[in-house]
């Protein structure tokens, strides 16, 4: 399997151990002095019951313009302070400090995007979201789909306009099933990397595995999805050829 897609998985199940930690410990100095391990935290953030990640390849600094009401703030720095038994609470944050601001992003539900320390944060888990339409607030904000590659995630070619649209119309349907589910089928299989541009110049990648039909983002395709991804993989791979 490629190096990259190493990469996404460690990254995700980093995430997955974060999200589902055995046990709470005490925050503040006792917990300090008790733990002594080193933790590879993933970037996140816990509010409202949803974790935010920061997508860091396909967003830029938050400019002033796209901040909305304030809607929280940090009230506890994971990094040098937890363990990895840690069980998340609202208000967790892997890196940043205690009073760090958190923000809603305009043209965007709270629900799906924040903003804080000028860095944009994407829900990829919501106990309250059935299906992607419900995880991600995108519908109507699409501006294409690409292709990437699994070896150095650069642009390959962009689906057709028609689709793009006939991709997303598909994928706001699915229903969320999760990682680990998702993962018991793909771990052997290497994947296709995907990525969606939004209207506002913002993107977020995706990793589709054919042979299960599914996302790493925690849900199943349909066969016209699969269809439909295999089909303007072959075009753009043969218009580089």
């Amino acid at each position: 399997m490629r190096t990259s897609i190493y990469k996404l998985l460690l990254t995700t199940l980093a995430l997955m151990l974060t999200l589902a930690g055995c046990g709470a410990v005490k925050q503040g100095n006792e917990a300090e002095r008790e733990c002594k391990e080193i933790v590879d935290w993933v970037d996140f953030i816990q509010l409202n019951d949803i974790t935010y990640h920061h997508n860091y390849d396909g967003t830029t600094a938050a400019t002033t313009e796209q901040l909305g009401n304030r809607i929280g703030e940090i009230t506890y720095m994971l990094n040098d302070h937890a363990c990895s038994n840690h069980k998340n609470a609202n208000g967790d944050a892997a890196f940043l400090p205690i009073g760090t601001p958190i923000y809603a992003m305009k043209g965007y539900k709270e629900e799906y995007r924040i903003i804080a320390d000028n860095k944009i944060y994407e829900a990829d888990r919501n106990p309250h979201a059935a299906t992607v339409s419900e995880l991600w607030d995108i519908a109507g904000k699409v501006d294409k789909v690409s292709l990437n590659s699994g070896q150095d995630g650069s642009h390959l070619g962009d689906f057709s306009k028609e689709m793009s649209s006939a991709f997303m119309e598909e994928l706001l349907l699915l229903e969320l099933v999760g990682f680990n589910k998702v993962y018991k089928q793909t771990k052997h299989e290497s994947g296709i990397f995907l990525r969606v541009h939004l209207n506002d110049g913002t993107s977020f990648r995706m990793v589709f595995y054919p042979k299960a039909n599914a996302f790493t983002a925690g849900m199943f395709g349909t066969e016209k999805l699969k269809e439909i991804i295999m089909t303007e993989q072959d075009r753009i791979k043969a218009g580089n050829s």
